[in-house]
Formats: C-alpha cells, structure tokens, sequence
C-alpha cells in the first residue's frame, strides 16, 4: 500500500511539475510577444495623442460598389439581411451580388421575390450543388460581376465583402469611397453581438474581436504591413482584385482555402498595395461598424475556430509561406520584412498557444491532486527553486497584464458591465481554443489525405431577433 502510494505520488507531482514548468515557459514567451506588442502600441498612441484625424486629401471613387454575399442555407436570414442593406444603402450606386446553389431550395425561394422587386439586386445560381467552398461561390460572383461590366459597358469601383447575417452601417460606403482613392482594401471593425442568450459562449467573440480589431489591426494598419480581411466589413478596389486574379487562372479567391479573406488581404500585402483599418465616427457619435451574431454554443463555436485554425495556421502557412518575396522583387528593407513575418508568427502560433495552456490546466489539475495527497496520504511536497518562483512570478504578472488589456478593450466598446464578464471568459475562451486546435489539426489531416476541402459554413440566425446593441464610441 506504501509503495503504491508512494509510486502515485512520484506520478502525480512529477508530471505535474513538468507540464508547469513546460506551460511556463510557453506561457512566458508567448507573454514576452504579446507585450512587446502592446508596447509597441502604446508608443504609437503616444507619438499619435492629440493629433486626430487628418483631413482625407483625396477624391472618393465614384462608380458602382458591388456587394459579394455567398450564401448557403441560408434562408432563415438571408432575406431579412439584404432588405436591411437595401434599406441602409437607399440611394447608394451599388449592387448586391448573393450566390446561392441550385439545390438550396429554401434559399432560393426566401430570395427570389426581393430580386424580383429590386434591380440592385443580382442573383447568381452556379452550376454546381452545394455546398463548395465560400472561396469558390465568391468566384462565381466574381465571373458574374465581369459578364455584367461585359454586358452593360460599365466598370465596378470596388467590391464589399459581407455574410449573411451582417448588420452593416448607412455610412460604411462613404467610408469606403474615400479610403479606397489610395488604398487597395480597407477593413472596418467587426463588433459581434453580446446577448444574454449567448453571454458566456457568444459573449467571448466580443471580447476578442474588441481587442484585434482595437489594437492588432489598428496598429498593422499604421505600421503598413499586409493587413488580413476579416471576410466582413472588407472592400477592394476591382484592380486589385483583378491583379490576384490574374495570378489564379482568373479567380481571385483561393477555392481549396478554408480563410480565403484572410489570404487575399496578406497576399494584396505581398504585392506592395497598401491597406488600411478605419475606425470611423459619425457626427452622432456613433463608430462605423459591421456587427453580426456568433455562434452561442461550445459546439458551433469550436467548429467555426477550427476552421479559422486550420486556414491560418496550417493550410495557410502552406499557401502563403513567410511572403515578401513579391514586393518589389523582394527587394524590401529588412526591418519591413521581418516585422511582417512577426506578424505572420503571431497568427499562426494559435496551435501552439493551445498546447501551452492546455499544458498549464493540466498541471493546475495535478496540483491540486498533489496537495489532496499531502492532506489525505501526507505527501512531501519538494521545495520550489528559486527560478522556478520567478518564473512563476513573471508568468503571473503576464496575465494580469493580459486580462487588463482585455478588460480594456471590452470596456471601451461594449461598457463597463460587460467588461466584467471579459474576465471569467478568458477561461471559457481558452477551453474553446484548445478543443477547436484539437479539432483543426484532424481536419488538416483530413485534408491533406483526401484533398477534399468543405465549406464548413457557421450556422446564422436572424439578427432582428436580437435587442439593440449601442456600440460605445472610441
């Protein structure tokens, strides 16, 4: 019985000692990135404090903006969505281009009659059953839009990239007009919905899109390196559209890609075009924003992760490798060149993170069976080294940093209230990450045996049904 308790505890202590100490030094390094991010952050608001918003010098483009929304099973939402845009953008020289498939029957039907009634709106059935994948019905509606410059004489100004069930903003195209004279894409924030029926699950979305979108994107963006589509709340000019096409055999968009807005928008980088993140008030007050509703249950928000894991972080790696190598025949100032790939780094390391802190739950877990086992078996605990103190020092004040900086973030665009919630979610995030990092790297392998690629689409239901949410100016 000695020995069997004697044996549990060498087993118990020592694995979890050395998962802590393999999720500290993770945890540390990953720490270390994430604050010299911030820093760099902070420097550029302080450089920048007090000198708003520069006065725009250029020419908006004039012309017609298309509007590119794939859709697939659909129909609880989709009419409700393009009546809401259609009733925003009253007056705007757009159109909205929706492609479904010619077996979604019950998206068809919830459509037709609004495309019946309004010209701005053209439906494109492709050849094929559904679904494909999203990257594929975006280069239907590609070919659609050049069949229509063909046939009616005319050019687009640009296309605007939105889902389903987006909840855009009256002023979003202005905006974009005016970005667009001297830029090749510009990204707008994305604010998810934060609902009581989806607080904890849905509500942690909010959390870190407040965040990226706050701080990662804004700060790429002044930087000048290449800045990823968020799929949403994204245009492009057509010429740059039509210069990725040109590389792809005429299709702009990756079809075997799972993130294929994020490759577009790394790839109009690579090329030297600039981009830019706009964080735009109205004279109401009130931020120029794409908001939508996300996925509410452990379920459909590990799938959704999975996906955006496996595009970025495995299969996009493949497609995009390190890039740099297309601007200007590579020739690029060094510094440019490797704060890019920083940036590639921190967007792929998201596998990595979810070992480190599945490492870090797992030794909390036999820590806590260690110290059952000194009050029921009198287990002697091994004194802590020095630098293990330490480091499990610097790891604690890491996350406070982090969990400050999120609390941050989440206060300035939802309030203070929900900035609350943002604390305890951190866990309920971290638990999703890993089971989605778990769950891409089987699709990945999957993928990689079949070569068989779907359209592994987030389930959406109608935003109408959601109270209104005021998003908080900057």
């Amino acid at each position: 019985m000695e020995w069997s308790s004697a044996g549990l505890q060498w087993l118990v202590q020592g694995a979890g000692y050395e998962l802590m100490l393999f999720a500290s030094v993770g945890i540390l390094l990953i720490g270390i990135d994430d604050l010299l991010f911030d820093l760099l952050w902070l420097s550029d608001r302080w450089r920048n404090r007090g000198r708003g918003t520069a006065p725009f010098a250029c020419q908006p483009v004039d012309g017609t903006l298309a509007v590119f929304i794939p859709a697939w099973d659909e129909e609880r939402v989709l009419a409700t969505t393009l009546t809401r845009m259609l009733a925003a953008w009253h007056g705007e020289d757009v159109r909205l281009y929706v492609g479904c498939y010619p077996n979604d029957i019950g998206t068809l039907l919830s459509v037709s009659p609004l495309v019946a009634r309004d010209p701005r709106l053209r439906l494109v059935v492709g050849p094929a059953d559904g679904p494909t994948t999203k990257g594929d019905n975006l280069n239907r509606l590609w070919a659609a839009l050049g069949e229509d410059e063909r046939a009616e004489g005319m050019r687009f100004a640009g296309v605007v990239l939105h889902d389903s069930e987006d909840h855009v903003h009256p002023a979003e195209l202005a905006l974009y007009r005016a970005h667009l004279a001297d830029h090749a894409m510009v990204q707008i924030p994305v604010v998810p919905f934060v609902t009581g029926g989806s607080r904890w699950i849905g509500g942690h979305y909010g959390d870190e899109f407040a965040e990226a979108h706050g701080k990662e994107l804004a700060l790429r963006s002044r930087l000048g390196v290449a800045l990823p589509s968020a799929g949403v709340g994204c245009a492009l000019t057509r010429s740059a559209l039509a210069l990725l096409a040109i590389e792809r055999g005429g299709h702009p968009f990756r079809a075997d890609s799972l993130t294929e807005d994020y490759e577009v928008g790394m790839l109009i980088g690579a090329y030297g075009l600039r981009s830019c993140f706009v964080d735009a008030i109205t004279a109401d007050g009130e931020r120029i924003v794409s908001r939508g509703a996300f996925p509410g249950s452990v379920e459909r928000a590990v799938r959704q992760k999975s996906r955006w894991i496996t595009g970025i972080a495995l299969a996009g790696w493949d497609h995009l490798g390190w890039l740099g190598v297309r601007v200007s025949g590579g020739n690029v100032p060094r510094a440019r060149l490797w704060l890019a790939r920083w940036m590639l780094w921190r967007d792929r390391r998201s596998p990595l993170a979810a070992l480190v802190v599945l490492a870090a739950y797992g030794g909390l877990l036999l820590t806590g069976l260690a110290l059952v086992g000194e009050a029921l078996f009198g287990w002697q605990t091994a004194p802590t080294a020095a630098t293990t103190r330490l480091l499990f020092g610097l790891n604690a004040a890491l996350l406070l940093w982090r969990l400050a900086m999120r609390f941050h973030f989440t206060a300035r665009c939802y309030g203070l209230g929900e900035a609350m919630f943002a604390l305890p979610r951190a866990f309920i995030a971290n638990v999703i990450a890993i089971l989605a990092a778990r769950r891409a790297v089987t699709l990945y392998w999957r993928m990689l045996r079949s070569g068989e690629i779907v359209w592994e689409k987030t389930e959406h239901w109608d935003g109408d049904a959601l109270p209104a949410v005021r998003v908080a100016p900057r």
